[in-house]
């Protein structure tokens, strides 16, 4: 059965607000849409609500609202895709990335625009310097910050009026992927000042100060950017041209387009041939058949439909069922790959969707049943209530814990359930206390949306959430963990649904008709992928770090919709977390040996470094805004680490990543926090060697832990068909006195808690089991024993709780005794002079060998 959707392509037109193009239709069109929509609307996926939201921290009000860019309209506002610069404060003046293959600024002035002539590899990253190539305004243009406005979008495009109070203005439609810059005017006169450079020739003919003119529907025009040509696609104009601008010498009622000329011979032959359609903005729609998707881009046009010149990216060409044909001489080289030019108004993208939803579609292995379940009861017995800091570290923890439940369904031990259940409830609780926390959320009326109420006023807290940062990121924990509690709990679900439902709303909102959250937050249909970046900074350059969070983010939105029972969001959500994927393995993972031509990043140099680590709109590179160590770059687009995840991890890029991180695996200064997301990750490759290598892990970091790891590895489809897990050396349990080699106890008091091997009687400790290794418990001092970091100070009985730093794996050897490694650096313990216990020992042959005396 299909399944059909026009979310965008009747939302456009009958729900107003947020589109305002019915009015520019001639009217048998807008008659013919008007049926059209009539006979579709019941095959609309709905608004998941449209209740004005009540949220316990009550509303907060940005202190960056939108300036007048807005001035006719009411929020809810797009608050991060490429065109959010025009509108975001202080100044409504940021240079954006769009509309591809343009960079542009919407200023007082006029609209100023260009394409990046420069792409440099600095060994990092590709970057392509923002350029500004020209100016279009209009001699009479007030120059004021009202007198240019929003007049309509859509999840693409972006409509732009310049007005006078005299009626005279130009109206742009700017639309990612066309090749052209249309301009619109209204009974004004029109000035184009050249921004890079002097303009040097028009139409063959060397320009200088003097005023020089010309007339004709086409010019062809160099300036310091290099060539573009100008149609008139409303009679003839005529240009009064010095080496600063082209000023008509009497207003103009009509089109104009603008186009660069590449360096191809056939480029200005193929911009003159498609120069008179132009596209106004685009409906984004869309059909569902069992698991897969059809995504539809239908742009709105001016002239020949079929005839519509539109560029391509490398996400576009490999999804494309039709149209399939490139039209070969013209491209232009973007942070993203080529874009190369098709014809036809309407695109069709086709696209899997996932089929996991809770749990792995395997059972675990028996050979590691055994030690989830004993890293799963040691991990349920030590949970604690998650106090929410921020939306961020706390959603991590979160989700954390609702894995836990779900392996423990899995792996038929249902008592573990509802322990996990509870201290998750206790820790979502604190944000039902309103502002009575220091941390709360709160909708936010001037832009539209759920924030971090804190801070909607400050953009440091919370990584900028408040500021429309990082939403994806947050609330797919938020919506991940809370699906799990609904699904055991259906009275916590019923007394919690309509909070709960703000974040999903907020960040997978499907439809216009809710009036209090924007469509798709974060995601940029055109780009293939979301943004991160919110209303921070002037909303300047939008980047997205971390791809795997951004899936995971659709994926919480996917529980959620299961947990609704509600198929069309479902299948909603679903392409939201296809398309994520798709952009990853486009734009994110690197492979070093490919030749395909249509590589995002021809530089060989930028390919070798395996993994991007912030995808930007004019920079992309392995690199990160907070770390520079191979594994961090990794694991970030790899993390969290779910069932559903297998979609998103291609064999190829495992194997190069895995190379890549190689030397850092081995590494005891990297955190085991990195290493523990990327053994599960490769355990789509070889999970018996992630098993073996995860073996030595003691910390695990906020979005995973030794169950998760360990039912992960057993999940895999395990290609080789060997036991996934083996046996492992596990610590003695019980309670000892330890012996030195030189005879002497070990012993640890409240006075003198460093453990010192100089008593004939030594202090009895327990050894109790930890995930990794185990604790050591000072049975008289009631404190647990801790290692420093650095190895710089002895061991010493400090903890009242067993955390990553009070880790211990004891290795046996051949003569009974053991050698002690600390979790916290992998180094060993060796006495000192002192005969202190230090854990700076590099190998097992110079650890120090200590008996265990019952």
């Amino acid at each position: 059965m299909v399944q059909s959707s026009r979310m965008t392509a009747c939302d456009n037109y009958l729900y107003g607000g947020v589109n305002h193009r019915w009015t520019e239709l001639p009217p048998m069109l807008a008659f013919v849409i008007l049926l059209l929509c009539a006979c579709l609307v019941s095959a609309v996926i709905g608004p998941i609500d449209t209740a004005a939201p009540s949220i316990p921290g009550g509303t907060v009000v940005s202190a960056a609202p939108p300036g007048p860019f807005f001035q006719d309209y009411k929020p809810p506002f797009p608050t991060t895709g490429w065109w959010v610069g025009y509108a975001a404060a202080p100044s409504q003046d940021s240079v954006v990335a769009g509309p591809f293959p343009y960079m542009s600024r919407s200023l007082d002035t006029g609209l100023q625009f260009g394409i990046s002539s420069a792409r440099n590899f600095d060994g990092t990253s590709i970057i392509q310097t923002t350029q500004m190539d020209w100016e279009a305004s209009y001699l009479e243009n007030p120059n004021t910050h009202t007198s240019h406005k929003a007049s309509a979008w859509d999840t693409q495009s972006v409509t732009i009026k310049y007005f006078a109070s005299s009626g005279a203005g130009f109206t742009t439609y700017l639309v990612p992927g066309s090749p052209y810059i249309t301009l619109n005017y209204n009974a004004a006169t029109i000035i184009l000042t050249s921004r890079n450079g002097n303009v040097l020739s028009v139409n063959g003919k060397n320009v200088t100060a003097t005023p020089t003119s010309f007339s004709g529907t086409k010019f062809t025009v160099i300036n310091g950017a290099g060539t573009y040509v100008i149609y008139s696609l409303s009679g003839s104009i005529t240009f009064s041209a010095t080496s600063v601008s082209l000023t008509a010498t009497a207003t103009h009622n009509g089109v104009i387009r603008l186009a660069r000329v590449t360096a191809e011979a056939t480029s200005q032959s193929i911009l003159d041939q498609y120069s008179t359609t132009y596209p106004t903005g685009v409906a984004l729609d869309y059909s569902f058949s069992a698991n897969n998707a059809t995504l539809s881009f239908t742009w709105n046009v001016v002239g020949t439909a079929s005839q519509l010149l539109h560029l391509t990216w490398p996400h576009h060409r490999k999804r494309l069922i039709s149209p399939t044909a490139i039209v070969s001489g013209l491209s232009y080289l973007t942070t993203k790959g080529y874009m190369k030019p098709t014809l036809g108004n309407v695109w069709k993208l086709n696209y899997a969707l996932p089929t996991i939803n809770w749990l792995a579609p395997r059972a675990p292995q028996a050979s590691c049943t055994s030690q989830i379940i004993q890293a799963l009861e040691y991990e349920v017995q030590h949970l604690t209530v998650a106090v929410p800091g921020d939306f961020y570290f706390w959603g991590k923890a979160f989700q954390g814990m609702a894995r836990l439940a779900l392996i423990a369904d899995h792996v038929g031990r249902p008592d573990l359930i509802n322990p996990v259940i509870s201290v998750m409830k206790q820790s979502f609780a604190y944000w039902l206390n309103g502002r009575q926390s220091s941390t709360y959320a709160a909708y936010e009326t001037a832009w539209g949306g759920v924030v971090d109420g804190p801070g909607a006023s400050d953009p440091s807290i919370d990584y900028g959430n408040g500021y429309y940062n990082d939403h994806h990121f947050h609330y797919g924990y938020m919506l991940h963990g809370a699906a799990v509690i609904a699904k055991y709990d259906t009275t916590w679900w019923n007394a919690n649904k309509n909070f709960i439902t703000a974040f999903a709303r907020d960040i997978g909102n499907p439809s216009t008709a809710d009036k209090y959250f924007t469509v798709s937050r974060c995601k940029d249909w055109f780009a293939g992928h979301s943004w991160a970046s919110g209303i921070a900074n002037g909303a300047g350059s939008r980047d997205q770090e971390s791809i795997g969070e951004a899936v995971n983010g659709y994926y919480g939105l996917i529980l959620f919709a299961n947990i609704l029972g509600n198929q069309d969001l479902m299948n909603w959500a679903r392409l939201l977390w296809a398309t994520e994927v798709d952009g990853a393995q486009t734009y994110w993972h690197l492979y070093p040996s490919s030749n395909d031509p249509d590589t995002p990043y021809p530089e060989p140099g930028l390919r070798a470094l395996t993994t991007i680590g912030n995808v930007m709109d004019y920079q992309a590179g392995a690199w990160l805004f907070w770390g520079a160590q191979c594994s961090e770059i990794a694991a970030i687009q790899i993390l969290p680490v779910t069932p559903i995840n297998e979609g998103m991890y291609d064999t190829a890029w495992l194997n190069g990543m895995w190379n890549y991180v190689s030397s850092e695996l081995a590494d005891p200064t990297i955190g085991d926090e990195w290493k523990a997301v990327i053994y599960m990750a490769y355990g789509e490759v070889n999970p018996q060697t992630s098993f073996s290598r995860s073996t030595n892990i003691t910390g695990w970091g906020g979005t995973t832990s030794q169950a998760l790891l360990l039912y992960h590895l057993a999940t895999r489809k395990n290609s080789s068909g060997g036991n996934i897990c083996s046996a492992t050396a596990s610590n003695p349990s019980g309670t000892f006195t330890i012996r030195a080699p030189n005879g002497h106890f070990v012993s640890s008091t409240g006075a003198a808690p460093n453990l010192v091997a100089t008593a004939t009687a030594g202090t009895p400790f327990t050894f109790t089991f930890m995930p990794g290794g185990g604790s050591i418990f000072n049975n008289i001092t009631q404190q647990y024993v801790t290692a420093d970091p650095n190895g710089a100070l002895p061991l010493s009985s400090a903890r009242p709780v067993a955390q990553a730093w009070e880790n211990f794996k004891l290795l046996i050897q051949a003569d009974g005794t053991y050698i002690i490694r600390a979790g916290v650096n992998a180094a060993y313990v060796g006495l000192d002079g002192a005969g202190a216990l230090v854990n700076n020992v590099a190998s097992t042959s110079a650890a120090t060998k200590f008996t265990l005396v019952h």
